[in-house]
């Protein structure tokens, strides 16, 4: 067999495996009695503002942009979306360490981008192991990965935070050491909306600072957040008293209080931990 036909090989069995993943997807999705949101779309809205800056995933943000604002799966979406770097290879973590078959299952995305009780059924060990095989980061980091590493033992777990506060280095398509700015940026925040004006929301918003010892959460804030995304009824829908999660600028979806309660408590944890080797 030539290159050629080498080639061909290859581009078929990567068309069938994103089908088949596909397929398993819709399987799972249309099998559950109860289901609050698609977790392929919620992935995608979460991952549009980091790809629309060119920081993690492939350079197709139109077509993302298009799936979410017309609201549809399909198998393009998500062959887009195993391409994301950092966060496929957790989501197929924490699905596995579930028995979650599908790693865009609604609770495994919540578990990553949210946190719910997923994220404390993962053996340390093979979250350790995650890190250094499914990430590489022992590779990218060199002798840093020791600091990562620690944090596994003292309780860190699979969520966005823990690789926002405590990798050091981004780790997408930019490979690049964050600044405070960044952090802040790239951790997923939430904040009460305040009031709706069109395409411009006002949100009271909690921004990351660092004291010269320590990070910590100062006291909320007014923020002008512009709309960028609409397709989903609860965004469109936004109203003064509704919080809502940010990520890198783009407001990501509309949240319960106890969604509220398990982001803010996965993010807290994180930061203590980051906080240790500061």
């Amino acid at each position: 067999m030539d290159n050629a036909e080498l080639a061909v090989d290859e581009d078929v069995d990567e068309r069938w495996i994103t089908l088949v993943s596909f397929c398993l997807h819709t399987l799972f999705r249309y099998n559950r009695n109860i289901m609050i949101t698609d977790g392929m779309l919620r992935s995608a809205r979460y991952a549009f503002g980091p790809n629309r800056l060119h920081y993690c995933g492939p350079d197709r943000n139109t077509q993302l942009f298009a799936n979410i604002t017309e609201d549809v799966a399909d198998p393009d979406l998500l062959g887009m979306l195993t391409r994301f770097e950092t966060m496929y290879p957790y989501l197929r973590h924490i699905a596995a360490a579930n028995h979650i078959a599908d790693p865009f299952d609604p609770r495994v995305v919540e578990a990553y981008w949210i946190g719910n009780e997923l994220l404390d059924r993962v053996d340390k060990r093979l979250f350790h192991a995650h890190l250094v095989d499914g990430l590489q980061l022992k590779k990218k980091l060199g002798s840093s990965f020791a600091l990562v590493e620690g944090k596994v033992g003292r309780g860190a777990l699979p969520h966005h935070s823990f690789h926002v506060f405590d990798v050091w280095k981004r780790t997408g398509a930019v490979e690049r050491e964050h600044t405070l700015a960044s952090i802040d940026s790239c951790r997923v925040s939430w904040g009460e909306v305040l009031s709706v004006s069109g395409p411009t929301i006002m949100v009271s918003v909690a921004s990351l600072f660092y004291d010269g010892n320590t990070l910590a959460l100062g006291e909320p804030l007014p923020r002008r957040f512009v709309r960028q995304l609409e397709s989903d009824y609860e965004i469109e829908q936004l109203a003064a008293g509704d919080i809502v999660t940010i990520h890198w600028g783009v407001i990501c979806e509309r949240i319960t209080p106890r969604q509220l309660r398990a982001l803010k408590k996965y993010t807290m944890h994180h930061l203590v931990i980051a906080n240790e080797t500061l």
